[in-house]
């Protein structure tokens, strides 16, 4: 709990952090300069107007010199971050499992903030983010488990992207490296929850009058699953598999 509590501060700069990632990244902009700025007026953002959560409450949600209204995805992109951070922790201790957990955590957000707003998972995200957790968790738990996942989470959807392009595309075939990366045979929890989570979204779409073209964001819902089974995979799917073999 200590360590969680600890790990909580540090989570909330790097979620400021993402959400410059996620911001600037879909427009092909540098991440390192210019500094953060207002996107309506580019009034550049003063340090004590950059703090994470609390920054957006004290200027209620709008921009200081021009008084456009700011996302609420900035301080929900900050919390959220601190608290899988934390939650990686206070799950596996103060352990490499827990450091690869948080930087899996870490790249779920960046890459479900830009797939909500964009509708995107742009390469310059996931592709880096998979290759560093898959190094990452072979160095802490070497295996084969995490390569092997990878590939038949990622073949398993590019499948699906060919049969039904229009459910299913090119990012979410390359973010299921990432997460059998990471999550490893519990990758099939992930994907399970993301692919039902995703279609009640989606009759939910529909039944308020939505079209069968609206796109979704998929990835957010892997995004979820994904969550979940990093916390909870093991369990789910041994139940899972117990309940059908009997």
């Amino acid at each position: 709990m200590v360590f969680a509590a600890l790990a909580f501060w540090p989570g909330l700069a790097l979620g400021s952090f993402l959400n410059v990632v996620a911001a600037r990244v879909p427009l092909k902009r540098s991440i390192v300069r210019p500094p953060s700025a207002c996107m309506a007026c580019g009034y550049e953002i003063a340090w004590y107007d950059n703090v994470p959560v609390v920054s957006w409450i004290v200027l209620r949600g709008r921009c200081r010199s021009c008084g456009t209204g700011i996302s609420i995805r900035y301080p929900a992109v900050e919390l959220a971050t601190a608290l899988l951070v934390a939650g990686c922790f206070w799950r596996f201790g103060l352990s490499g499992r827990a450091a690869v957990g948080a930087l899996f955590c870490a790249a779920l957000v960046a890459v479900a903030a830009t797939d909500l707003e964009h509708l995107i998972i742009p390469n310059r995200i996931v592709l880096p983010a998979a290759a560093a957790v898959l190094a990452a968790q072979t160095a802490v738990q070497p295996s084969p488990e995490w390569a092997i996942a990878a590939l038949g989470a990622s073949l398993g959807l590019f499948v699906l992207a060919i049969v039904y392009p229009a459910g299913m595309g090119m990012g979410d075939v390359k973010l299921a490296l990432m997460l059998g990366a990471a999550l490893g045979k519990t990758v099939l929890v992930a994907i399970m929850l993301g692919a039902f989570s995703g279609a009640l979204f989606g009759i939910a779409i529909m039944a308020r009058g939505g079209s069968r073209k609206t796109k979704i964001p998929f990835g957010v819902f892997l995004a979820l699953g994904s969550i979940v089974a990093l916390f909870a995979g093991k369990p789910l799917l041994h139940g899972y598999l117990t309940a059908f073999h009997k």
